[in-house]
């Protein structure tokens, strides 16, 4: 019974299998030795680790790269099952990346930029967050013309609790017991907004519909279905808003959860050197240049600054910027009580507006 409580919080926080892996190979030059290969395992979409993958090749050819692109659960699973396949290890799983760390199964990192890494950024020099990704509302203009722009967690309580019978199956978000990014970000909201709870029954009211997925969502939105989507991955909106001009990106004003993708390199990688080269070039200034310039994934590194970076959003968006921290906190995620426990009262929020809205 343990195993397979086991196996079921991992299918809720990490998500589903994928169907198929997706994979990219770049040859090593001629004349490279066997020993000048990377294998790096991450939960990473290929349009936004292509670039990094070309530009780390392009400063190394004689290494022969290879990225599997795997979901979070299917990563998680294949380390455990054989810790010295990948020399590399990139996941938004946070809870799961931290928990790896934290039971030694990740090699330090000693170099210089590991150690001028910022400490909110890393733990120790095992775990490192090379990202900043918020999370975000996805707001049709249909909705905007109507009622105006929810620009706030306490503008969209308003929003719903004032026109919810107008926007009632138009509002989509996750379903934190079939998502582990809706999970998590239930626990950061209901730690950080005494009125969250308000806003789930809200949400139920409305009888907002329920997604697994980013990707999910911004479909029904893209195509009119939903006029709101609420707790998106900003990262993964960006494209579809900038293509639609129906669509607006709003970053909540009165707080905004970050997560953050970590990188670690596994104790039993079984080409370390390279692994290293590989981290390095992912925190030092030229990887995160590409990370600002090619991807939307949010640069980190301290010292740059403009279009794509974390300073960017901060000088925008200030203290509204709430990073999910990487520390011990992160363990609660995996504590089964307590996710019975949010879950239990999530349903009850949820089903309390439902069964308080109005008939149609």
């Amino acid at each position: 019974m343990k195993a397979l409580a086991t196996t079921c919080l991992l299918l809720l926080l990490l998500g589903h299998p994928a169907l198929a892996e997706e994979s990219l190979h770049y040859p090593a030059e001629a004349g490279s030795q066997a020993r000048d290969a990377l294998v790096v395992h991450g939960a990473l979409d290929l349009p936004y680790m292509r670039p990094l993958l070309e530009a780390f090749h392009a400063r190394h050819p004689e290494i022969a790269l290879t990225y599997r692109n795997l979901d979070t659960l299917t990563l998680h699973q294949r380390f455990l099952a054989a810790p010295d396949e990948a020399d590399l290890l990139i996941s938004s799983a946070m809870p799961w990346q931290y928990h790896l760390a934290n039971a030694g199964q990740a090699q330090a990192l000693e170099s210089d930029a590991a150690a001028a890494w910022p400490r909110w950024a890393r733990w120790r020099q095992e775990l490192f967050a090379f990202t900043f990704e918020p999370v975000v509302m996805v707001v049709r203009r249909e909705l905007i013309e109507r009622f105006g722009r929810p620009d706030s967690h306490a503008a969209l309580l308003e929003l719903l609790e004032r026109h919810g019978d107008a926007l009632r199956g138009r509002v989509v978000t996750y379903d934190p017991r079939r998502s582990g990014a809706g999970y998590s970000y239930a626990i950061e909201e209901a730690r950080r907004s005494p009125r969250y709870w308000d806003l789930v029954a809200a949400l139920g009211e409305a009888e907002s519909v329920l997604a697994t997925t980013t990707g999910e969502m911004l479909n029904g939105l893209d195509e009119g279905r939903y006029w709101l989507g609420y707790n998106l991955l900003g990262s993964y909106a960006s494209a579809t808003v900038a293509a639609n001009p129906a669509l607006t990106l709003v970053i909540p004003s009165d707080y905004t959860l970050v997560t953050r993708r970590l990188a670690l390199i596994p104790r039993q990688a079984p080409h370390p050197r390279q692994a290293r080269r590989f981290l390095n070039f992912l925190i030092g200034e030229p990887g995160q240049r590409v990370i600002a310039a090619a991807t939307p994934l949010g640069a980190l590194h301290p010292s740059l600054r403009g279009p794509g970076t974390a300073e960017a959003l901060r000088d925008a968006h200030g203290e509204a910027l709430r990073p999910i921290p990487l520390g011990p906190s992160l363990l609660a995620t995996l504590d089964d009580l307590k996710r019975q426990a949010l879950l239990a009262r999530w349903r009850r929020e949820f089903s309390r507006g439902i069964d308080t809205a109005p008939s149609p």
